[in-house]
């Protein structure tokens, strides 16, 4: 659970102008916006600037991504187990360079989640969820 001191500890080391989302907390000291103050906290890891942390924030997600594959890969090739609990970790990974990406174009996480669940259930209303195309 991400608490206000952690979230206080890391401020000074962030680059978001917009800090609208991570002074809120409920009683318990967690984060009213819990995905807006992940995105915060992941901005402490931060080691790249500009384009360049750009490119590794994508890379770094498409990376990711790849290892959960890989982990079903595994699973098919060899008839082994899928490794829920490896699968968990990557999937950590992802979400924090997903928080960064997002980060790096003046979003967060808490952005990206509301404006996907209205897109999503847009398309459900209109019934065109299958099919292809980004603007369905």
């Amino acid at each position: 659970m991400i608490t206000q001191e952690d979230i206080q500890a890391l401020r000074y080391k962030t680059d978001i102008e917009d800090m609208q989302y991570y002074d809120k907390f409920k009683e318990d000291g967690t984060p009213v916006n819990a995905l807006a103050a992940y995105s915060q906290w992941a901005e402490g890891l931060v080691l790249t600037k500009g384009y360049t942390r750009l490119l590794e924030n994508i890379l770094g997600l498409v990376g990711e991504t790849g290892e959960v594959a890989e982990k079903l890969k595994k699973s098919l090739r060899d008839g082994a187990t899928f490794d829920n609990d490896g699968v968990k970790l990557e999937l950590g990974d992802i979400l924090c360079y997903l928080a960064l990406t997002a980060n790096c174009i003046g979003s967060n996480l808490q952005e990206i989640a509301e404006l996907n669940m209205k897109k999503l259930n847009s398309r459900k209303e209109r019934g065109v969820l299958q099919g292809s195309g980004d603007n369905r």
